[in-house]
């Protein structure tokens, strides 16, 4: 297994829908394994094909370390989401603040569902249905995101957006440390 670089709010990747994984995807087992490393590496609770730079649907989570603390403390454990579908259940929705391993040092409130029923294949192609509610169904809306081309700074106004702008000016130079390998598409000096 391998820890890949993520990729940063910058790289193209991010900005446009994942294709369809079929299960004869060339690499796709060691994909998902080289995935959960490098979440793990860098301390996440999920992480999408298109964060390392796999434009596809498909993204993996193991969200227990935060979801232990809802009422029915349920545990999920690893979970390999490929062509997601989501649906909203109900008009409940919450405040609650978010970060993203691709926009390292930023954290905002996001505006999410609290109850979401998910359709997918597991890794082994299985297809699978779940209804899901708080921590772990704000995850996975998240993730979903991702191999949509929406970032969750996307949902921010345009006064945050304005705040956070240096942040993400310092992400897209590079000028960001953290303790996973990044790979920012930045200009080359003399370039814009």
């Amino acid at each position: 297994m391998s820890i890949l670089p993520i990729v940063t709010y910058d790289d193209p990747v991010l900005m446009k829908p994942g294709t369809p994984v079929h299960p004869e995807h060339p690499g796709l087992q060691d994909l998902i394994d080289d995935m959960f490393e490098t979440m793990y590496h860098a301390n996440g609770v999920g992480l999408a094909a298109p964060q390392v730079g796999h434009s596809l649907r498909m993204f993996v989570v193991d969200a227990d370390v935060i979801t232990e603390e809802e009422e029915n403390g349920e545990k999920h454990g690893p979970g390999v989401f490929i062509n997601p579908e989501i649906e909203i259940l109900e008009d409940d929705y919450w405040d609650a603040e978010e970060g993203c391993l691709s926009i390292p040092d930023v954290r905002e409130n996001v505006t999410r569902p609290f109850r979401i029923h998910i359709r997918y294949y597991d890794r082994d192609f299985q297809w699978c249905e779940a209804e899901h509610e708080g921590w772990y169904a704000r995850v996975l809306q998240h993730e979903y995101d991702h191999i949509k081309g929406v970032l969750f700074i996307d949902y921010l106004g345009s006064f945050r957006k304005r705040l956070i702008r240096g942040k993400l000016e310092e992400i897209r130079k590079g000028a960001v440390k953290t303790e996973y390998p990044l790979l920012s598409r930045k200009p080359a000096t003399g370039q814009r």
